[in-house]
This record gives C-alpha cells, structure tokens and sequence, in this order.
C-alpha cells in the first residue's frame, strides 16, 4: 500500500446530526483512507461568491453548517466544550489561526502532565494562520496533514507521534522545528516544501520518508535517531548539513539532489546513493554503512570517508545501539555509472566494491586505508597438481569470474544471484585504470598489485595472441611479472646451483694445462711459439669430481656471469657454452629480483 495519505480513522456526516464519538459531537468515524484529492465532507461554504460554488472548503462541524473558523461564537463554544484530553480532531480544510489553536491545546492539556492529548486527528488541506506551535503534545493516533498549508512557522518541539504521521504535498511556508519529536512509526513528508529552515535536531524516527519533497532553506538532523528507515529523495536547495544521524537499516539518498554544499554525517546499515545528483562540492562521512554510488552524478568533488570515531553530538555520543553487530569501517557496494573523476575515497573498504562501468575510473583518488579484497593466498590442490598463490588486493569483479570458472579454487567470493560477470578483457581495463590512479598519487606499491592483476588477466584472456600470452606466462613463472623478488630470487639460486653442478663436473678441465713454448735461436735472433693445449674433459667418477678445489673454480665462474665478466678460467666446451648461458640468463634474473624489491619500497 502507497502511504501517499494517512491510514485511520475517516470522518463521515450521518443523517446530519451523526453520532458522539470520542468527546466530538456529530462525528461517525469507520475505517479507511482519507484522499485530499476527493475529500468526503460537507464543506462549509462561506465566502463563495457568483464564480465560486463552494468557498470555504472546511469541514463544518457539527450541530452547524460552517467550519469552526466560521462558526458563530456560541458555536466554537459548544463545539469546544466538547474537547477533552485524547479527543479526535477533524480541521479538514478549516484555517486555522494561533489564537483558536491555543483554546484547543489549552481543552485538550492532561492536568496530570501538563501535555496536551489528541487522538486521531485530520488536518487535510487546512491552513494555519501565523506562527502555530504544538510543542508539548501527544498524538495518540494517526495525523493526516495531506495538502496542509503552514504559512508561519510551525513549532512541533518534544511532540510525541504515537502512529503514522502524513504530511503529503503540505506546504511549510516559514520555519519548520521538529526538535526532540518522537515518531514512533511512520512519518512521510511525500512532496512535502519547506521554504524556510527544517530541523529535526536529537529526533527520534521509526521510519522516515521525504519522496520528493523539497528543501529551500538549511535542514538540520543532528541527532536524529531512525530505527529503521529514511528515505530523503528530496531537493535540497541550501541544506549544508545533514546529520549526524543513525539508522538502524538503510539511509536512501536516492534520487536526491544537492544544489548547494552538502555535510552527510551518518551511521547506517545502508546507505543508497543511486542516481543522487551532487551540483556542489559534498561530504559523506559514514560509519557501518554500505554505500552503494550506481549511477550517482558528482559535478564537483565528492569526498566519501570512513569516521573512525563514534559520531558526537551536542548532547552527546550518537545513539548506535542498532548497529553493534555492523563493522564500524563502511563499505563500499559500487562505483558503476559514476564520473570518477571528481571522486575521493578515503578509509573505506572495497573488497566488495563493483568498479565495472565506472567512468574515468583512472582518475579516483584513493587515500588512508582503503582495503580490497585479497586473493585467497597459501597452497591449494588442483586437480592432481598443487597450486600455490601469492596474497595481492584483487577487484570484486576479478574473485566473481574465478569463483565462476571449472575446477575453481576455494576462497574466492561468490557474485551475487543474477550479477553480471566481467571477462578478463575488461578487467584488465579496470585495473590498468586503478594501477594509473595509484601511480599519480606517487604509490608505488598499491600500484604494484593493480598491474600484477592486469597481467594475469591478460595471461588468461583467452582472446591473448599465444605468443603473446607465451611470453607474460614465462615472465610470471620466472619473477611473477617482476613484482615477485623471491620468486626471482629462487630460480636465481636454482641457475647459480645449477651452473656450479655442470662447471664441477664437465665445464673444467681435468688439470691445468700449462702452455707449451718452443723457440729457435739463429744468429742472436730467438723466434719463440706458445702454444695452448685444449683442456682435458673430466674423466673418472663423478664423486672425485666433487672436490672443493673445483668448487671454489666453478664459484669463481658464477659470479663473475652473474655480473657480466668472463672468469677468465680455461674451460672445457661444455663449461664454455654454460658460462654463456648464465652470463645471459642470471643477471637478467638478478635484474628481476631488483626490480620486484624497487617496486615494493619505491614511494
């Protein structure tokens, strides 16, 4: 059921004269629904004129055929002795002036609280002259103000709303003060101006609606408490601050628009910001909350930031009592449909968070700790062989298509049912665009795990060219794209060891072999020949082979590849085509291993 109009008690004429019910004379209620679009009483009628059948279109009350604003004096007697503590009240279409509004508060005051006490009241259409308060009051039943008129200021300070309350397309024409005001279930300002300022200062909410309605002036909710649910997709004209406000399930800011700055300060299960426009700079500071920002249109920045403390008002800490069990650091649900270009995240997580769609994602502002999901790091087994991998911060979308692929490994999320999954093509994309963002705020090492992701989505695309994709697997098996400095390290280790072995038992020749001089001497003249034996291959076992004098050789010989020089040891062709070999393959494993280890510590 659509709460554009207030569930109750609806005011019915019978026979004229009707029936006595609760302390109002006249008056037959039944229950149903009372639409200011098709009003269901007699009107009053006064000041009709030739052009004008109906003139005044208050509701007459009983035992006379006028409204109580133009009721003879004997009338608004009778009808106001008749008032008591806890009476209904139908005003539908009447004005309403301070002066009768006070003889009303003052029949309808409880001795025993001093509060005034109404139940069921209708207020459809009426209109309220000057500055009209109802501070101190309890409604104990429904209040129905569709298409009411305030065209002063309203005061509803420390009033009580025991049932649903309806201000449907009512007109606040100056100030509109809620402070201290309890609604105890629904309140719905659906299309709902306010020309002046609307506060609702340390007000406590069941649930709260503002479909539609407009802002003018600043609004104020510092303090206000929803156990549930608020709703404020509204126009705010100069509203510049909001909050701080709890609630208890979600916050929805959808469809809102900000036309000036704007100061969000929330604690929230959920907050929704789908479609909200933003034409000023803005602020959401938020604690427990998700966010969701689909489709949010931010024409100058927007800053949405984590609150690591407890939110304080000035009557103290803000009440979060239904959120003990939420993580106090907000979430981020999704950037898609967003210019991030006017975007500053700070302390958030976005290990859930949907960059797909984002528009230019590469130039978010990342800061403070902003966590992403982490691949699920360690050994696991594959089939029949064991996969081993290395923890690094991963997109929502990237852990979606693994947890969706054959033979998928365990650990990583689950899309949500019907969630559109991003191939590998256009997660590259995202985190090529994420690997740039963080490289223009100059770091390095958040950088490092967005390139390490584009690479292995180009790896496994399967729309890769297979040389290409040939040559970035041997570039992630040997150094894990240069971001893995153990990795690189190790099979620098694995070649050292390796090189050493062959040199110790083939590269070496048997023994030194000295050079052999010949000369002939003619008349005082020596002519002399060098000549250099080819090295002897090793012969014998293998275990005599193994000496430490061939090892301190061979060590010689690998470290002198590792940095590019020749040993200048005689060698065998075996050691002579190994040493070519290491000079070429373990300075560039070196180089790796350097590379990895720059990438981590460069800022």
């Amino acid at each position: 059921m659509v709460r554009s109009v207030m569930a109750g008690w609806c005011c019915r004429w019978r026979n004229g004269s009707g029936l006595s019910v609760r302390g109002v004379p006249g008056v037959g209620y039944h229950r149903g629904m009372v639409t200011a679009a098709s009003p269901s009483w007699t009107h009053c009628g006064q000041g009709a004129g030739p052009g004008d059948r109906v003139g005044c279109r208050g509701i007459a009350i009983p035992g006379s055929l006028r409204c109580l604003a133009h009721a003879t004096p004997a009338e608004q007697t009778a009808y106001l002795a008749f008032l008591s503590p806890g009476a209904d009240l139908d005003l539908r279409g009447t004005t309403v002036t301070a002066a009768l509004l006070q003889q009303i508060h003052v029949r309808t005051t409880d001795p025993a609280t001093g509060r005034a006490r109404l139940g069921d009241v209708l207020f459809d259409q009426a209109t309220f002259d000057g500055e009209v308060g109802f501070s101190s009051t309890d409604f104990t039943g429904s209040v129905s103000c569709v298409q009411c008129t305030f065209d002063g200021n309203a005061w509803f300070d420390g009033v009580v709303f025991a049932r649903d309350v309806s201000f449907k397309a009512a007109h606040f024409a100056g100030d509109a003060r809620f402070d201290r005001t309890t609604f105890a279930t629904d309140v719905w300002f659906v299309e709902t101006a306010f020309s002046g300022d609307a506060h609702f200062t340390d007000s406590a909410f069941g649930s709260g609606w503002f479909h539609r309605a407009s802002f003018d002036q600043d609004v104020l909710l510092t303090g206000a408490v929803f156990a549930r649910y608020a709703a404020f997709n509204a126009t705010f004209a100069r509203a510049s601050w909001l909050g701080p406000l709890s609630c208890g399930e979600t916050l929805d800011l959808g469809d809102a628009s900000f036309a000036a700055r704007m100061t969000v300060l929330a604690a929230a299960r959920k907050v929704m910001c789908r479609r909200t426009q933003w034409a000023q700079p803005a602020t959401l500071r938020l604690r427990h909350a998700s966010v969701d920002l689909t489709d949010a249109v931010c024409e100058y920045p927007l800053a949405v930031a984590g609150h690591l403390r407890p939110f304080v008002t000035p009557t103290g800490p803000l009440d979060e009592s239904a959120l003990v069990n939420v993580p106090e650091q907000p979430r981020v649900a999704s950037l898609q449909g967003v210019d991030a270009a006017q975007l500053l995240l700070t302390d958030l997580d976005l290990t859930g968070c949907l960059f797909a769609g984002t528009i230019h994602l590469d130039q978010v502002r990342l800061e403070g700790d902003c966590s992403f999901a982490e691949a699920p790091a360690g050994l696991h087994r594959q089939g029949w062989r064991p996969v081993r991998l290395t923890r690094r911060s991963t997109l929502a979308e990237e852990q979606h298509w693994r947890s969706t692929r054959p033979a998928s490994l365990p650990g990583w999320q689950l899309p949500l049912p019907g969630a559109d999954i991003v191939q590998p093509s256009a997660l590259a994309a995202l985190y090529r665009a994420l690997r740039k963002s963080y490289e223009d705020s100059s770091n390095a090492p958040g950088a490092a795990d967005f390139y390490y992701g584009e690479m292995e989505m180009r790896r496994v695309d399967p729309h890769t060219a297979p040389a290409e994709r040939g040559l970035i697997t041997a570039y992630w098996v040997l150094s894990g794209y240069g971001l893995r400095a153990t990795r690189a390290l190790g099979w620098l280790l694995l070649a050292v060891i390796l090189t050493m072995l062959v040199m110790m038992l083939w590269g070496l020749p048997e023994r030194d072999t000295p050079s052999l001089s010949t000369g002939t001497l003619t008349s005082h003249r020596i002519t002399m020949t060098t000549d250099s034996p080819d090295p002897e291959n090793p012969t014998g076992p293998v275990t005599e082979r193994l000496t430490s004098e061939r090892f301190d050789k061979s060590l010689r010989v690998v470290v002198n590849s590792v940095i590019f020089r020749t040993s200048g040891q005689n060698l065998t062709t075996t050691g002579t085509y190994t040493e070519m070999v290491s000079r070429l393959t373990e300075p560039v494993l070196l180089g790796l291993a350097v590379l990895a280890v720059r990438g981590r510590i460069k800022r």
